[in-house]
Parts: structure tokens; sequence; C-alpha cells
């Protein structure tokens, strides 16, 4: 199992540069687990394609569908206290301080696109093209 983020969600739903990284993520390790917080993440993500008309309504709702699927039984809230801290000793935003906790907590990696979240949290956090053929 491993933690990723929402952009690496969102690579692996929405054709991008990094979707094939994604997608070799996904069959490498295909456990992905994220904190709740990833829902609305990419819905605000599908929102924009959505004003932009780079998607439909209805391919929109599957992709959260799909995402959600995959996410199933492996989405979890996280404490407060350690998202906190842990934004507390970084320059990172709490959003992405869910990610590391979380990480964390399960014991896992946290795979993700942020420079400086990998940077940040280098015992934790590792990029996504770092982890890519």
């Amino acid at each position: 199992m491993i933690v990723v983020d929402t952009n690496v969600i969102a690579y692996l739903a929405l054709p991008s540069r990094h979707t094939p990284a994604a997608e070799r993520l996904l069959i490498e390790e295909p456990e992905w687990a994220a904190p709740l917080l990833w829902r609305s993440e990419l819905r605000n993500v599908l929102a924009l394609y959505l004003r932009r008309r780079v998607l439909s309504f209805s391919r929109a709702v599957a992709i959260q569908s799909e995402m959600e699927s995959l996410l199933d039984e492996r989405e979890y809230e996280v404490a407060s206290l350690d998202v906190l801290t842990l934004a507390n000793m970084s320059d990172c935003t709490a959003y992405d301080c869910e990610f590391v906790a979380l990480a964390r907590h399960l014991g896992v990696a946290l795979v993700t696109t942020d420079r400086r979240l990998a940077r940040s949290f280098p015992d934790t956090a590792v990029l996504l093209t770092d982890r890519a053929p």
C-alpha cells in the first residue's frame, strides 16, 4: 500500500504528461490510500475542467466515481494534531500535510508530484517521477 496525493490521482484519471507514470505506479502498487480530503480536491479539479469545457458533466461524474472505486476502503481521516504539527515544521499547506500524516500513520510512502512536499518530508514523500522508470 502507498498513499498518493490528489495530483497523482488526477494524473491517473486525466490525460497529462504524468499519466503514463501514474498508470505504471498503479500496476506496481495497486493499493492506493488517501485522506478523505482527496475527494474534495479532485472535485475541484473536475469543476475547473467543467468550467473550461474540457470535460462533459457526465465524464466528470464518471471520473470521480472511478477514482472513488479505486480508493474504496482505503480513505482515512487524519488527526488534526498530526497535520498541524507537520504544517508547523514545514512550509507546506495543511492540505498537503494531511497526506504526509496519513502516510506516516500507515507506515508507507507518500507518492506525489509536489517537489516542495518531497523536499520537506524526504523520509515520507517520494516524487512520482523518481519512482517511474
